[in-house]
């Protein structure tokens, strides 16, 4: 039963991990549709806003041009009337406003050439971002109609992926269900990894013995106590290596024990200290032993000459009547 929920989980995973790669695109297609509308709006309203201020200075540029006719006008008229002065006084006056007329004839020219300049720089500004804005319009237009076709193809590709997951997930427990798909989301889909040599191949980490021996019984589905993966155990070639030796190994280490390793290390001479040629006879045992009678004598000997000394010893010392007759002396 275990098994056959691994192995449904197993194909879940591949199925739920394109589904939600494929959800994931799908949302991200607009974005890019939207970035580049925000591109063609922002040009929209700085070409608005330029082409507010080229009506102002064109409005200038008019008011200008207004001006420096009534300049020149004024001038011309001043002049005419030179002809018809008769006093000095009167020729000041109109001299005055000759003068004053041509100023502002010069200051109105200069000012109308400046903005007639900086209308013209306008002019090229908006033509250049207009057209900008139509060349922005056309490839939003062509990927909104790429966006559209491939979010099409991903949808239908979609709902290929949900059959076959409604089809999968009968049989299986909807807590477990709901835990593996929020696992798929959240670490890059892959919800379900096996453990090899006691370690869970989806975050590397050793795992404690009974964990991997209860992963392995597959009494339950358990999850990595460091990942919250699914696990399942799979057997390596590398296990058998770690578990014992192999059978090679063992004949090599009786080859070893038997032959090389009593003859070399644990020779039964070595351990006794002494060899063939060490051994005793008969002849060198008896010697041995007369030696040791003689010592016994060469001992009772020497005893004997102890109990000499205490005999000299005794002679040398005052007799019990001699030593009496001396007193009443």
């Amino acid at each position: 039963m275990i098994q056959d929920t691994i192995e449904k989980l197993k194909v879940l995973q591949e199925i739920l991990s394109d589904k939600f790669t494929i959800q994931r695109e799908i949302e991200e297609l607009p974005r890019t549709l939207a970035t580049k509308k925000e591109l063609v709006s922002r040009l929209k309203k700085s070409f608005v806003e330029k082409n507010e201020k080229y009506e102002e200075t064109r409005k200038r540029v008019a008011e200008l041009r207004v001006r420096l006719q009534e300049a020149e006008a004024d001038r011309e008229k001043y002049e005419s009337q030179m002809d018809q002065i008769t006093t000095a006084r009167e020729y000041d006056a109109l001299e005055k406003e000759i003068r004053d007329a041509s100023e502002r004839e010069q200051q109105y020219r200069r000012e109308l050439q400046r903005e007639e300049k900086d209308l013209e720089d306008q002019r090229l500004r908006l033509e250049r971002e207009e057209a900008m804005i139509g060349s922005q319009e056309e490839e939003l237009e062509e990927e909104r109609a790429k966006i559209d076709s491939e979010t099409s193809e991903r949808e239908a590709r979609l709902g290929e992926l949900e059959e076959r997951e409604q089809n999968t997930i009968p049989g299986l427990d909807e807590e477990l269900l709901f835990k593996f798909e929020r696992i798929i989301r959240s670490k890059e889909g892959e919800g379900i990894v096996p453990i090899r040599n006691g370690v869970c191949t989806g975050c590397q980490m050793i795992l404690p013995n009974q964990f991997v021996n209860d992963v392995r019984s597959a009494d339950e589905i358990l999850f990595c106590p460091y990942c919250s993966k699914v696990v399942f155990y799979t057997e390596s070639e590398d296990d058998a290596d770690e578990v014992g030796f192999s059978d090679s190994d063992e004949e090599g280490l009786l080859d070893l024990v038997d032959d090389d390793f009593d003859e070399d290390l644990f020779e039964e001479e070595a351990l006794i200290g002494l060899t063939d040629e060490d051994e005793i006879t008969p002849e060198e045992q008896a010697e041995i032993e007369g030696d040791d009678g003689d010592d016994s004598d060469d001992e009772s000997d020497d005893d004997d000459g102890l109990l000499d000394d205490e005999d000299d010893d005794s002679d040398d010392g005052f007799e019990e009547d001699d030593s009496e007759e001396d007193l009443e002396d």
